[in-house]
């Protein structure tokens, strides 16, 4: 990322490599869900565990990016275009027995909202110290990771939702899913919000040209030109995936 003259390759190497372990994970899903094939499906269940933390990495950077952008309110407007784009196409691709493929609410909503929500709040949240920000979305960040799964809270310190959430079909951007609801790629705003937040906090060192130096190195080119190319290896890597199983799965 660009701050004035001043690249901060490490930012977009840590962002590669997240991309990175999205196309593997993405492809371990395909191989399991779509195509059925049982070694995919040890991957993607040896990978999952890793999936939130290169995750939060990626959500974290596009916070911190944040601080870097001439206007969060345009690129948010874009992106969310892009991402309901995205929601059509494979909403129709079911039409065509395609299953296990559509979007309704994946890494591009999240980031698209989650950055027209700081373009209306940046200057409020700012205000706050960061030694409340950052504990304070954290803890949203770790009582809501379960909603999904009905519940909120941790382990033993949780409780279960209402029933009548639980069956309300609206609530899935925050995190709430009713029966049947299903979504190959799934980042509601709970709790990934908070961490997109936690990272516009970080940015403020990289905002004012102060972050340490070792940000503007560039050990690993590779990384960092996937970090760069990241919207587009994200809408891309999906259907060249698919298209490789599909072919091996007839040939073989």
């Amino acid at each position: 990322m660009i701050e004035g003259a001043k690249r901060y390759h490490l930012l977009d190497e840590i962002r590669g490599f997240a991309i990175i372990c999205m196309v593997f994970f993405h492809g371990f899903y395909l191989m399991a869900e779509v195509f059925g094939w049982s070694f995919g499906g040890t991957l993607l269940a040896f990978f999952t565990p890793a999936e939130p933390f290169f995750a939060a990495a990626f959500v974290l950077i596009s916070g911190i990016c944040c601080r870097l952008s001439r206007s969060n309110a345009l690129r948010g407007a874009k992106l969310l275009w892009v991402a309901i784009g995205l929601t059509i196409v494979t909403y129709l691709l079911q039409l065509f027995g395609i299953d296990g493929v559509v979007i309704w609410f994946g890494i591009l909503h999240l980031l698209s909202l989650s950055m027209l929500f700081y373009a209306a709040t940046g200057k409020v949240l700012d205000k706050v110290p960061w030694w409340i920000t950052i504990p304070l979305c954290l803890i949203i960040f770790a009582l809501t990771f379960n909603l999904e799964n009905g519940y909120f809270g941790i382990a033993s310190f949780s409780v279960d939702l209402p029933h009548a959430l639980k069956l309300n079909r609206q609530l899935f951007p925050f995190g709430i899913t009713a029966p049947g609801f299903f979504s190959a790629d799934y980042f509601p705003l709970l709790p990934w919000l908070p961490m997109f937040i936690v990272g516009t906090v970080l940015g403020k060192p990289f905002e004012k040209g102060t972050a340490p130096k070792i940000f503007t190195k560039n050990p690993v080119p590779l990384f960092a030109w996937c970090g760069k190319k990241s919207l587009i290896i994200y809408l891309v890597h999906q259907p060249i995936l698919f298209g490789i199983f599909f072919l091996t799965d007839k040939i073989f």
